[in-house]
């Protein structure tokens, strides 16, 4: 065993740049997992440069643009866009929230209406037993929907540090953006002065992970757009309650692959049948819903990543429950691109290994 175990070490970390490399990526880990919430925005500024230098790319190249100006202009465009989105979106999406929020008593009063029916329409599968124990465990006193607004306010003055730190990155972000993009190759420059001086292991895995990464990144970021705005036109069409709030839900649902989908699905077709209940109209949204769905699947998806992202389902459920249990939220968030990384320096350790095998 000890053996087997031994020549496997020699095979892939018998030489300095694999042996670098693996301290590189432990270090990274390390780093991101001790120091992960003071370096997010240093993060997130890395990742919006990373999204915006595609843009930026394709207009020196194809338009001839001198680099300052592609900036400039991608900038100034994100800029814009990021501003609109704060002044228009996020107060309709807060207005949506609240009005949610008030009509929810009437809401589930309407629910266990139609609830209190099922035992009479189904009664050799559902008891009634088991529609009063569903009521009472989803019953809500309307005195306390009445003063949350009061809490909430109470609630944001406690919490006023971490608005201010949100207010601080919302500035701080595209600022360290804008210099990552603007110092592009003195940032690169720098760190090759502590890189190997044989490098072929590294580049390597530097432009299998740059491939992955860049298309998951840039294809998942126009597949949230498209789908949030192709979901709100189709709530939209049929007048859907909360149709703004509800696209942008199924928007980033896609974020988190299948677990996303199912968990969205959960609001959408509860509004649907509170609003509608069981008539034409819902089964019309649900169609609607599902069609958009089986797009982003089986069109859109191999259309934005086409098979630069090629990992199996069983992977991709692999990764979210192993980084969701890891790092929660952003675990979640983060576990396509993480998983896609990882198989990229599987990929290049390998290939690099069969090239270096005397023959």
């Amino acid at each position: 065993m000890f053996a087997i175990i031994k020549q496997w070490s020699n095979r892939y970390f018998a030489e300095p740049q694999a042996a670098i490399l693996l301290l590189f990526i432990v270090g990274v880990a390390l780093i991101i997992a001790l120091f992960g919430g003071i370096l997010a925005p240093l993060l997130a500024g890395l990742a919006l440069a990373y999204l915006l230098e595609a843009v930026i790319n394709p207009l020196q190249k194809h338009c001839h643009l001198p680099r300052w100006l592609a900036l400039f202009v991608v900038y100034v465009l994100f800029i814009s866009l990021f501003v609109i989105a704060l002044i228009w979106l996020l107060p309709l999406l807060s207005k949506q929230l609240a009005q949610l929020l008030s009509e929810l008593p009437l809401m589930l009063q309407t629910f266990h209406q139609y609830v209190y029916e099922l035992p009479k329409q189904f009664p050799n599968y559902i008891s009634e037993r088991a529609v009063s124990d569903l009521v009472n465990s989803t019953s809500i006193d309307p005195n306390k929907i009445a003063t949350l607004g009061r809490k909430a306010f109470s609630v944001s003055l406690a919490s006023l540090p971490a608005i201010i730190t949100w207010m601080v990155y919302i500035f701080l972000v595209p600022l360290l953006a804008l210099f990552f993009l603007k110092d592009k190759n003195k940032i690169i420059a720098w760190c090759q002065q502590f890189s190997p001086q044989d490098k072929g292991l590294l580049v390597s895995v530097w432009k299998e992970m740059q491939f992955q990464l860049g298309n998951y990144v840039r294809g998942k970021a126009l597949e949230v757009i498209i789908v949030a705005v192709a979901t709100y036109i189709g709530f939209r069409i049929f007048n859907m309650n909360y149709g703004l709030l509800l696209g942008v839900l199924v928007g980033l649902s896609v974020i988190i692959p299948y677990v996303g989908m199912v968990i969205v699905t959960i609001p959408v077709v509860i509004v649907g049948l509170l609003q509608y209940g069981a008539s034409s109209m819902f089964v019309w949204i649900l169609v609607v819903y599902l069609v958009i769905q089986f797009l982003d699947g089986n069109l859109l998806v191999p259309i934005l990543f086409s098979e630069a992202v090629n990992l199996h389902p069983i992977a991709i459920i692999a990764a979210v429950l192993f980084f969701g249990g890891l790092w929660g939220f952003w675990g979640l968030f983060f576990a396509i691109p993480l998983a896609t990384l990882v198989k990229a320096l599987i990929y290049a350790w390998r290939n690099h290994a069969l090239e270096q095998r005397p023959t």
